[in-house]
């Protein structure tokens, strides 16, 4: 017969453990290392991935002209 338990008792056991050998600080400090997140990447990345190729390309070639670099052929140099 396994030992199954609830949730609450798995996290009470982690906290226990993770205090036992990372200190209270320590225990604090990888929790709060761990962000969830929210919302929805596939939906909400075309926001702030708006910018095409042309355009990506065009403000390098914008950039090698304030620079004075060459852009290498493979990207759109000349």
């Amino acid at each position: 017969m396994s030992d199954v338990r609830t949730i609450s008792e798995i996290r009470k056991i982690g906290i226990k453990a993770l205090a036992q050998s990372l200190g209270p600080i320590g225990m604090v400090r990888f929790l709060q290392s761990f962000e969830l997140g929210y919302g929805d990447y596939t939906k909400e990345r075309h926001e702030w991935l708006e910018e095409d190729i042309d355009k990506i390309v065009s403000e390098i070639k914008k950039e090698e002209k304030l620079m004075a670099i060459k852009v290498p052929d493979w990207i759109g140099g000349k």
